[in-house]
């Protein structure tokens, strides 16, 4: 059990805009099918640990206040460009749901602080500690109840010597990639000369593209054949689960890709994919299912660039899909190596086809329908999120790089695993893996998975 943490102090909100958002916010902002699809989900919750800088300590007053109005600043200036997350989600009579930004006050922002709690209560136990769930607002909220609540809410804790900077996503707005661009342009708008005034309109180098994509034949105005909220919304909660972060240096993954290709002969294994089957061997294993059972191991596949024409990166909205592998599991564990495993995975992500992504969209569109968690998990699936090319650790704000990453309640459940850039770079990853408390502990005690990670801490050689 943890100890009983200080409780977290609110000192202040408000919300946030642009004075002069561009003319196209007066119109409806309408959602496409993949970003319909994740209603019934969490927000994403992201957030990054900052050591304070020296003067904070000689004038710490001054310090906050300082960095608090150069925060608020340079977001109203950056939801400017991302002017969706100002909005809040509304539902005409006949079903469809978009973003309506003039009836909004805006992004939310919060001031709170967690006397006591250092940098180190944070990064330094095993396991990622619950007081972590409170530097986020909007907890277990699904994206669904963006109709009443802000699409984005940022709140900033002070702890004793760092700052959390804490962003929660309505996830109908985008995905991992829309989340870091958006995180990326706040920053880089911080750190621009003219960051401090509000009002002003600051280019950026990856602004958001706006202009909904959608299927070429289809209505870009999507109803959806509901008449109540409960016939595709639902609130799943996750179990008691353990949380903790594996690091894998460059040498070892590298190491682990070559002996994968080498078992099948081949060199077309990646290295992601190379330490998803890690990940899914060990927690097959961990979990102690039997052999003649089957397992599944889903990754999460940004498809922007698999489409013709392709999209460019900087699209705002949900441009996923998960592509998986199935298993028994005695073949899995027991039979096959590490290369088996790996080659499954290679394969599943060489058959996302473009062809495949538009027959898939095509079908939700004749028949809509959103993601209900609590009914598409078992206890024999692992879910791969996140993305180790993300640039995380990219994002500063006047206090030199992060220290950690973390991630709020968000969708997370048994066999979820959340992937990172490692701090140090250089093809460093971080695996966040939530497991429930038995399968966690087996985890800990697996030999080829604990002899593969990194014998270092993360996140040291940041500070």
């Amino acid at each position: 059990m943890e100890p009983n943490h200080p409780q977290l102090r609110p000192i202040s909100h408000c919300f946030i805009t642009h004075e002069y958002l561009p003319p196209q916010s007066n119109q409806p902002f309408y959602l496409g099918p993949s970003d319909l699809l994740v209603l019934s989900v969490h927000y994403n919750q992201k957030g990054l640990l900052f050591h304070k800088p020296p003067e904070a300590f000689n004038h710490g007053d001054h310090f906050m206040v300082t960095l608090l109005h150069r925060l608020k600043s340079s977001l109203s200036a950056t939801l400017f460009h991302f002017y969706p997350l100002t909005g809040r989600l509304a539902t005409t009579t006949n079903g469809i749901i978009y973003v309506d930004c003039i009836n909004s006050p805006g992004a939310k922002f919060i001031h709170a602080a967690l006397d006591n709690i250092t940098a180190s209560d944070i990064l330094s136990p095993l396991h990622v500690p619950s007081l972590v769930q409170s530097l986020f607002d909007l907890n277990k909220v699904v994206n669904y109840d963006g109709q009443t609540l802000p699409l984005l809410s940022i709140q900033v804790t002070e702890l004793l010597d760092a700052v959390f900077i804490a962003c929660s996503f309505n996830h109908c707005l985008g995905d991992g990639t829309s989340f870091w661009n958006f995180f990326n342009m706040w920053s880089e708008i911080f750190q621009a000369p003219s960051s401090e005034d509000g009002h002003a309109i600051i280019s950026i180098s990856q602004p958001p593209i706006l202009e909904r994509w959608f299927p070429d034949g289809y209505d870009p105005i999507i109803n959806l054949p509901f008449t109540d909220p409960s016939q595709f919304i639902s609130r799943f909660e996750a179990p008691e689960l353990r949380r903790r972060f594996f690091h894998f240096s460059a040498k070892s993954i590298a190491d682990l890709k070559a002996k994968a290709n080498e078992e099948c002969d081949t060199k077309d294994i990646s290295s992601f994919q190379t330490l998803t089957a890690l990940v899914w061997r060990a927690i097959t294993r961990a979990r102690r299912i039997p052999l003649d059972q089957s397992t599944c191991c889903m990754m999460s596949a940004n498809y922007r660039r698999r489409l013709k024409p392709a999209l460019r990166e900087n699209y705002l909205g949900n441009m996923i899909t998960s592509v998986k592998a199935d298993a028994k599991v005695g073949e899995l564990v027991e039979r096959a190596g590490l290369g088996w495993g790996a080659w499954k995975l290679h394969e599943a992500v060489k058959n996302l086809t473009y062809e495949k992504i538009r027959e898939s969209l095509e079908e939700w569109i004749k028949c809509p329908y959103t993601y209900q968690l609590g009914s598409i998990l078992n206890p024999n699936i692992i879910k791969m999120g996140g993305w180790s090319r993300f640039n995380v650790y990219g994002s500063e704000f006047g206090m030199g790089k992060a220290v950690g990453v973390r991630s709020g309640y968000g969708n997370t459940f048994d066999g979820k695993v959340i992937v990172y850039p490692g701090c140090e770079g250089g093809g460093s990853i971080d695996l966040e893996i939530c497991l429930l408390p038995q399968n966690m502990a087996n985890l800990e005690s697996d030999l080829e998975f604990m002899n593969a990670i990194s014998s270092s801490p993360p996140h040291l050689s940041c500070t």
